[in-house]
């Protein structure tokens, strides 16, 4: 028996875990090997290596040579 989306057995006693949530699925998902991933790490990896180029510009040393020097 069923009513306000919760069911009641045949007891009588109310079973209010018995409504199960909606579940949809995405129909582009975003996480894998998906071409939003690949585009997403590809923008990554250039503001990384700018930022190194930038930090070998203003300190006049690579990576290894200014964490070195802190």
């Amino acid at each position: 028996m069923r009513s306000n989306g919760v069911i009641v057995d045949e007891q009588g006693k109310l079973n209010n875990f018995a409504v199960e949530p909606k579940m949809y699925v995405q129909a582009n998902p975003r996480t894998g090997f998906t071409p939003y991933a690949e585009a997403l790490n590809g923008r990554l990896a250039m503001i990384g290596f700018i930022s190194l180029l930038a930090l070998e510009a203003f300190s006049g040393q690579g990576l290894i040579g200014f964490l070195s020097s802190l």
